[in-house]
């Protein structure tokens, strides 16, 4: 009996030992295609191996918006959130407000891409684990551009033309919803991202140079952007100056686009069964100005951070790790076609099947121009906010682009005073 009493005892003792060692914790992630069904089913997983539990604080799908609310709760010292899901640029600028995970992470950072764990470093401090990483390509039809003997067009201006005839043939043949292209032209980061594109790969420069120097004001950035203007309402419809990455894809899914500039999990999503244009689409990396130019498609991706302001912040560490981790970028790179950081993973023979392309986008994302985030540090909120609305404007036929971007050089000179 005293036997059967001191077995009870310990039990009970281990269990409540084991209760307390689980956390209850928090994680804020972005809304944009399927990431949010994806990351339940991941933190189930982690719950069942862990104990842990996991709630999901699901943000809008503008990342200008989710910077800004993220900037608020951190301010305010929130605890409520333990892990936050974020944007490649935003390290610099939200470094005070995470832990350092150098230590923590010394067992994994050598398996990924270093120019990204370079990215997430700030001043010393890997600020956090990346989960996969982003560069936008060009999707064609390609069973269109075959219908009419066209080829991918390598510059803006064969765009251009390719997708006004086809949209001009298909039209007359009853395809009346029919557009040449779609991208982001709404005033928020993705056009920032759009724009860095345009004028980089016309050789107009990054908006701020790596060492600084404010490089926007220019007649190359100027032509590329007043380009770009001669699309709306001629290839784009009047409606992409309110388009986000959903709002683009929603034309181009349901078969409404020739052309659609996008990230790479759209094209998952795109070989879906409920897509209209399922099997009947490519990839290419983007266009340039002129034939010979390298193409530019802006450095994106997420990672994953732990808030300083976490009660929890040992599980918190296991949850990014998890996230993390080769098994779970495998299953990000089959089932939402979003680009591992884990280099082993693109000679993943699973990976390759379930997503041939995959492979071929690698060196997209390896050349892709950054944002001038490091160099702007804190700042660079601001910086893209005011050069997405000098671009917005010149879209919306507020202004020429020569006049906008000098206006948005004082700006921007203003705004760094003696320093970034």
């Amino acid at each position: 009996m005293t036997m059967l009493l001191r077995t009870l005892t310990f039990c009970a003792a281990f269990g409540a030992a084991e209760l307390a060692a689980a956390a209850e914790l928090s994680l804020a992630a972005n809304t944009t295609g399927k990431n949010v069904n994806f990351m339940r089913e991941q933190l189930d997983l982690f719950e069942k191996r862990t104990g842990h539990r996991v709630s999901l604080v699901t943000m809008p799908p503008s990342s200008s918006e989710q910077f800004s609310q993220y900037r608020l709760w951190l301010a305010a010292g929130n605890k409520d959130v333990d892990v936050y899901q974020t944007d490649v640029i935003w390290a610099p600028q939200l470094a005070d407000q995470f832990i350092d995970l150098t230590d923590a992470a010394k067992d994994v950072v050598g398996d990924h891409f270093q120019s990204i764990i370079r990215s997430q470093t700030v001043n010393g401090k890997l600020v956090a684990l990346p989960i996969f990483t982003d560069a936008p390509a060009l999707y064609y039809r390609k069973d269109l551009l075959e219908k009419y003997g066209k080829t991918p067009p390598k510059t803006w201006s064969e765009l251009a033309a390719t997708a006004m005839e086809i949209q001009e043939k298909e039209r007359a043949a009853g395809q009346a919803d029919l557009w040449g292209f779609v991208f982001q032209a709404n005033a928020y980061e993705g056009l920032t991202c759009n724009a860095l594109e345009w004028i980089k790969s016309s050789g107009g420069g990054q908006i701020v140079e790596p060492d600084g120097t404010i490089s926007v004001n220019n007649e190359r950035a100027a032509a590329a952007i007043e380009g770009a203007k001669a699309w709306i309402g001629t290839i784009a419809p009047q409606g992409v100056l309110a388009y986000q990455e959903e709002e683009a894809r929603g034309v181009w899914q349901t078969g409404n686009a020739v052309f659609m500039r996008n990230w790479p999990y759209a094209y998952a999503l795109g070989n879906g069964e409920d897509s209209a244009v399922k099997g009947r689409f490519d990839v290419m990396p983007l266009p340039t100005a002129s034939a010979g130019e390298e193409p530019s498609s802006t450095l994106g991706g997420w990672n994953l951070a732990v808030s300083k302001y976490s009660d929890d912040q040992e599980a918190a560490i296991e949850l990014v790790k998890f996230l993390a981790s080769r098994e779970v970028q495998k299953q990000r790179a089959v089932q939402l076609s979003q680009l591992p950081t884990i280099a082993a993973l693109y000679d993943d023979p699973d990976v390759a099947a379930a997503q041939p392309f995959m492979p071929n986008w690698k060196p997209i994302f390896e050349s892709a121009v950054p944002r001038p985030s490091a160099a702007t540090k804190v700042k660079y909120n601001e910086v893209s906010s005011k050069f997405w609305s000098a671009v917005h404007n010149t879209l919306s036929g507020n202004g020429t682009a020569a006049e906008n971007l000098e206006l948005l050089e004082i700006e921007l000179t203003e705004l760094k005073g003696d320093s970034w």
